[in-house]
């Protein structure tokens, strides 16, 4: 009996044991299975993120470019939606002027800017004769019959400069020499044979045709004139450097009295800059007034770096409302007031929309896209009327679609993943609310910085052929030159009248004397646009 005893005890041990065992081992297995859950429950979110991008980059590689949104003939564009969304009255109380169409089949082709030159054909005397009675015909008139445009190609020729030389007799036969000399322009750089004409094409094969210096000296070449590439880029740096960086450097001294400024930076490479890699990336800062400013101007800045010193060194003594992308670098400027550009927020939600459209109008980048939409369908229709009734406008209509859009933001915050491009894109939106809200309270405060995009767009285009400066001076040079033709052509001058202009006239001036004659040669003075301001019909 005693042996029963004992032996059920040592089983009941051992099967104590044994549970503890198992407890541990489930235990154990729990926990496995718990860090695979999270694993799993990880990599299904990278690979939903990995998706994403596959689908991001692969748009981005064979879609469209457009932002548009392309729809089935059963979905409405977002655009078109907005408008009929909107109440009736919301469409009605805007008034807004709306630009013709052109009729088809009609030439719509400008040349009032052109030189006209007349010429008449006649008839030969012997010929003016009635067929039917032989009497002789008289005159009557004439009468226009088409427009022909002729282009003459271009020539060179040296103009040899020689001066008179007088003096006097009577004090010659005195011992005494006096002498007079007839005075002559000074160069547009000293010990040169180039002209304002000459620099002035060169600079504006460059900056405005896009032309790299290596491709003009085949062009020159082919006009009879030996001209190196270095020879023109040191005519350049010496031209920005006398002539134009005091000019920009004085807009920049008006534009500080703006009461808003687009600004925005891109990369560029240059070569040979102090302590750093050939490879590595500059930015030229790009700075500009709004549409509405009476004195348009463009000013464009480099920096070797992107550093948030860069706009507070430009901006310093402005006090007014900068328009930005949201870019860090701009939040820390004493005194000035942030507006974000909503174009940029719209991008970061169209970027994460599906590759296939047809998948798109049940996601919420599609849903955030859409609402932006009506926004800028508002704004379109308001855009001719001036900044008070914009602002009552944006307050009235706008302001309660805005709500509405950073309300949804905030619900749908935490139903996608933080690092989701919709994620990313919803956590922008509500990081930069308050800027982005900016232009419900200002008229003057447009909705995107497209702006800075037109003024920009004729550098990046000139990059992507002359690919890089090769020295600091040279893209100091570039940005004060892009600085003059940009502001020019935002005051309606034609650009190498202007710069012709400046480069025939501004080495005559003593501005060391006179330093405010330099506001005569500013491009929207007046005496500036009544010479180069190209006619509108």
């Amino acid at each position: 009996m005693a042996d029963t005893v004992e032996n059920l005890a040592l089983i009941m041990a051992n099967l104590s044991h044994s549970i503890e065992e198992l407890k541990a081992t489930i235990a154990s297995l729990n926990s496995t299975i718990d860090s695979l859950k999270a694993e799993n429950e990880y990599l299904k979110n990278n690979n939903e993120l990995l998706r994403e991008e596959n689908a991001y980059l692969k748009r981005k590689l064979f879609g469209t470019k457009s932002e548009k949104i392309t729809h089935s003939m059963d979905q409405l564009s977002l655009f078109d939606e907005a408008e009929n969304e909107c109440e009736p009255e919301l469409l009605e109380d805007i008034s807004y002027t709306r630009a013709k169409k052109k009729q088809k089949g009609k030439i719509d082709i400008k040349l009032d800017n052109l030189k006209h030159v007349k010429k008449v054909y006649d008839i030969d005397e012997k010929d003016r004769v009635c067929e039917e009675c032989g009497s002789k015909l008289s005159y009557v008139g004439e009468e226009f019959v088409r427009h022909e445009v002729i282009y003459e190609p271009a020539k060179l020729y040296v103009k040899d400069i020689y001066r008179k030389t007088y003096e006097c007799r009577n004090c010659r036969k005195k011992g005494k020499a006096v002498m007079l000399k007839a005075g002559t322009p000074q160069p547009v750089v000293p010990h040169s044979y180039t002209s304002p004409s000459v620099l002035s094409q060169v600079i504006i094969d460059k900056y405005v045709n896009h032309m790299p210096l290596y491709r003009q000296e085949s062009e020159w070449k082919r006009l009879g004139m030996e001209l190196s590439r270095t020879t023109m880029a040191n005519w350049i740096i010496i031209a920005t450097k006398e002539y134009f960086i005091p000019l920009v450097n004085r807009m920049h001294e008006l534009m500080m009295k703006e009461s808003h400024i687009h600004c925005d930076e891109t990369p560029v490479q240059v070569l040979n800059e102090p302590g750093k890699k050939a490879t590595s990336k500059s930015y030229m800062w790009v700075y500009s007034s709004i549409k509405e400013s009476k004195r348009p101007v463009k000013i464009f800045d480099y920096r070797p770096d992107r550093k948030a010193t860069n706009p507070q060194e430009f901006l310093k003594g402005f006090g007014g409302t900068i328009i930005t992308d949201g870019y860090y670098g701009y939040n820390h400027i004493d005194g000035v007031t942030n507006a974000y550009c909503w174009a940029h927020a719209r991008r970061k939600f169209y970027d994460a929309l599906p590759v296939d459209m047809k998948n798109a109008s049940d996601t919420l980048a599609n849903t955030a896209v859409e609402k932006i939409a009506r926004l800028f369908a508002i704004e379109k229709q308001i855009e001719t009327l001036s900044p008070d009734k914009k602002a009552k406008i944006r307050q009235e209509k706008s302001k309660p679609l805005v709500d509405d859009f950073f309300s949804w933001c905030k619900y749908n915050q935490n139903k996608v993943l933080t690092a989701s491009k919709t994620g990313r894109a919803i956590q922008y939106a509500l990081n930069y609310e308050a800027g982005l809200r900016s232009f419900l309270e200002d008229g003057l405060v447009p909705m995107t910085n497209s702006l800075y995009e037109r003024t920009i767009r004729p550098f990046t285009v000139g990059r992507k052929n002359w690919l890089f400066s090769t020295s600091t001076k040279g893209a100091e040079a570039s940005a004060a030159v892009f600085s003059l033709i940009e502001t020019a052509k935002s005051n309606k001058l034609n650009p190498y009248d202007y710069i012709e202009f400046i480069l025939d006239y501004l080495p005559q001036q003593n501005l060391v004397e006179d330093p405010g004659r330099l506001d005569w040669f500013l491009p929207w003075s007046e005496e500036i646009k009544e010479e180069f301001e190209i006619k509108a019909d």
